[in-house]
């Protein structure tokens, strides 16, 4: 896995869906800026949350800022924007994971038109998890295509992860659907320090790995501010 995320200079923002080496199922959420309103954000907890909120006195964006994770009525829900609360309300309603993650839309930000990527994963089995991706056609249409991915079953080492771009440090694209990796890490601690080690160092902002159930307990980093 720290290939094929180092090997994507500007991912945008990630999930991550993985068994470490021990054995426990973790969850992964990163995001990487370029400019400065990007850059000036921060992962903090809440109350069963995570939230991106920014770092100084910006006002709330949307694209930007909104709750990241959630865990809510034995579901865990986590991805780049504000369709994470809108998948949880519905999974509260009784919709089945696949159907909460029908009908979103990806990002209004031309002209690259940024996917959303979102993961549920069942906290009452244990043992399956599904990643959705909202994204705009390749051809003429303006309708999202959406794209779920059934998950269960992980080996220790095996990861699956999505990223909103794909960049080789010049062009930006949409990412590639989803990538199976492998990886080394022994534990959330060390999944956190490979996801963390991958990303170019001076387009990090801030990554979060947590095991299901255990939100509260995500292990956080953030990009130390630059000194001026």
């Amino acid at each position: 896995m720290r290939e094929a995320v180092a090997g994507n200079r500007y991912p945008g923002r990630g999930v991550v869906w993985a068994r470490t080496l021990d054995g426990a199922l973790c969850g992964g959420y990163f995001l990487t800026g370029r400019g400065a309103a990007s850059r000036a954000r921060a992962v903090r907890r809440g109350d069963g949350e995570l939230i991106v909120s920014p770092t100084g006195e910006s006002e709330h964006d949307p694209l930007r800022h909104y709750v990241a994770a959630r865990e809510r009525d034995g579901w865990l829900v986590f991805g780049n924007g504000e369709q994470v609360a809108v998948v949880s309300d519905r999974l509260r309603q009784g919709e089945s994971a696949v159907a909460s993650l029908g009908g979103l839309e990806y990002e209004p930000d031309p002209p690259i038109f940024t996917p959303r990527v979102t993961v549920v994963a069942d906290l009452r089995s244990g043992r399956d998890a599904w990643l959705g991706a909202a994204r705009r056609s390749r051809g003429a249409r303006s309708t999202a295509d959406v794209l779920t991915l059934a998950v269960r079953d992980l080996e220790p080492g095996d990861a699956v992860l999505m990223t909103t771009y794909r960049s080789d440090g010049r062009t930006v694209a949409t990412g590639e659907p989803f990538l199976e990796a492998r990886t080394t890490a022994a534990d959330q601690g060390q999944l956190l320090d490979e996801l963390w080690g991958a990303l170019t160092p001076e387009l990090r902002v801030a990554a979060a790995v947590f095991e299901p159930g255990r939100l509260a307990d995500a292990a956080i980093r953030h990009q130390a501010p630059a000194r001026v």
